[in-house]
């Protein structure tokens, strides 16, 4: 089962689920922002993904903007990395796609199509 996390707002995550209609690939969507992934979903998908955690933030969201974030995490532990991450889906980057043991941050239509069997 392919699972993607996505806001419906977000350009990129319209993108990737047109590329995935367009490509007769069944998916369960989960909105990011109503039920974002907790800390323990957070850790499994980070490990499976082989991507630095800091690779899971959204850094081009208002959030992370306000909050200063690319000055904080540098310093975070990854405890507190997750903490955060679960604390509001819209600072997870997106849309984070989860299909089999593989997990893939962010649409990139090369990445996925490899991901994907089709």
């Amino acid at each position: 089962m392919v699972t993607v996390y996505c806001y419906p707002k977000c350009t990129t995550c319209k993108k990737a689920l047109k590329w995935l209609d367009d490509n007769h690939i069944a998916y369960e969507q989960i909105d990011i922002k109503e039920n974002h992934p907790d800390e323990k979903t957070l850790r499994e998908l980070h490990q499976k993904s082989g991507l630095a955690l800091r690779k899971f933030f959204n850094t081009s969201g208002q959030l992370y903007r306000e909050m200063e974030l690319s000055k904080k995490i540098p310093d975070m532990s990854e405890d507190e990395m997750f903490r955060l991450l679960s604390s509001d889906g819209m600072l997870v980057k997106r849309p984070l796609l989860i299909a089999g043991g593989k997990v893939l941050a962010g649409f990139k239509e090369a990445a996925w199509r490899e991901a994907l069997p089709m």
